[in-house]
């Protein structure tokens, strides 16, 4: 599917609003791999940067982000008909970053890129209580990060 979605439509698909939405466009998704786009690594008041510096660590939030919007999306679609019990402000499932190995930060810092972060996830397992990811996070032809992520749905804490 590819159904270019704006920043807004990402924030009101996930938990992070304002300038912990990091991502700003969805470009392509379909079941198993999503292609996100951020411009604000540049930004000297990035919530995450340490003055004005972005660490590459960072990357994993990013890709943590297009995990979190690519779940919702496939909730979405799984949706045919709404059953009694559905109401409208429900939202999909919460996920928690469990774990990530295999990350390799191939430069120090975001910051100083001049092109978008681009960042891809793709869907490696998935089941209803667990996913597990496989993320890139480039800049042009520069890799930023790479590795893989596991995520826990509804983890059984109170929001």
């Amino acid at each position: 599917m590819t159904h270019t979605l704006i920043k807004a439509d990402i924030a009101a698909r996930i938990p992070h609003s304002g300038p912990m939405c990091l991502l700003d466009r969805v470009l392509s998704w379909n079941r198993e791999t999503i292609v996100c786009e951020a411009d604000n690594h540049r930004h000297p008041d990035h919530p995450l940067a340490c003055d004005g510096a972005l660490d590459t660590i960072a990357a994993i939030e990013y890709a943590a982000q297009a995990m979190a919007v690519h779940g919702a999306l496939i909730s979405e679609t799984n949706v045919t008909e709404p059953s009694e019990s559905t109401t409208q402000d429900e939202r999909p499932k919460m996920g928690y970053l469990a774990s990530v190995r295999d990350v390799v930060c191939a430069i120090p810092f975001l910051h100083h890129l001049a092109a978008p972060l681009r960042i891809e996830a793709t869907r490696l397992v998935g089941e209803e209580t667990r996913v597990l990811y496989e993320f890139k996070v480039t800049a042009g032809e520069q890799l930023c990060a790479q590795g893989r992520a596991a995520v826990v749905m509804d983890a059984g804490i109170n929001r």
